[in-house]
């Protein structure tokens, strides 16, 4: 039955994205390319911090988590969740922005920055993307540039706290530049790739880019 109906939720919020990359909804029209402004446009800020998913949140207790970097790396790498929290951690403050028009500034994560990791496993020059793979089947891509950004984040904790289910714990991707899309909850893969490959929304209509200040909500 509970199987049953969370299918029901996620056909239904996938049919209602895929009409707004088909509408463009929410696009303004007012690019803000030089960042003049800390919210981008067609955004409004907001205080607490919205839940959006597929209707569907897996639960993967620390005990049972791992993290698989693969593909052009010299050194892949399955970490566990004490590994993870073993390897030099960071902590970072920055703006987030959704494609569904909210912001939220100033938001305080601790985790393993992206070029931490990048240092251990050691892209080979042959890597052009990095591709996520979440528990509850997500995937996305990105650029490898823009993940091996000094902001970029594989995080554990949000305002001091363990990062809870529904915010994509125990362990989700930061990467505050982009729309959130990109910023893979309950992340189980990462793989250095040869080639790009779009991922869930991205294959539904969405950027494959997702600048915020470019309004790159949809292809």
């Amino acid at each position: 039955m509970t199987q049953s109906f969370s299918g029901k939720i996620k056909d239904k919020l996938i049919a209602a994205k895929r009409k707004w990359a088909e509408d463009g909804r929410l696009l303004t029209g007012t690019a803000d390319e030089k960042h003049e402004n800390r919210l981008p446009p067609g955004q409004r800020l907001v205080k607490d911090w919205p839940v959006l998913d597929l209707g569907i949140t897996p639960h993967i207790s620390p005990d049972a988590f791992e993290l698989s970097i693969t593909g052009e790396v010299e050194n892949p790498l399955i970490l566990d969740f004490q590994a993870l929290l073993d390897l030099p951690n960071v902590q970072a403050k920055n703006d987030i922005h959704c494609v569904t028009s909210w912001s939220r500034y100033d938001n305080h994560w601790h985790g393993v920055s992206a070029l931490a990791l990048a240092d251990i496993v050691k892209p080979t020059k042959d890597a052009t993307h990095v591709l996520f793979t979440a528990h509850d089947g997500y995937t996305t891509n990105v650029r490898i540039d823009q993940f091996l950004d000094d902001d970029v984040l594989i995080a554990h904790h949000w305002e001091g706290e363990p990062l809870t289910e529904e915010h994509g714990g125990p362990v989700r991707v930061v990467i505050p530049k982009l729309y959130f899309w990109k910023s893979t909850k309950w992340v189980r893969e990462i793989n250095f790739a040869k080639h790009d490959k779009p991922g869930f929304w991205e294959e539904r209509g969405y950027h494959n880019n997702a600048d915020p200040w470019t309004e790159e909500r949809y292809g």
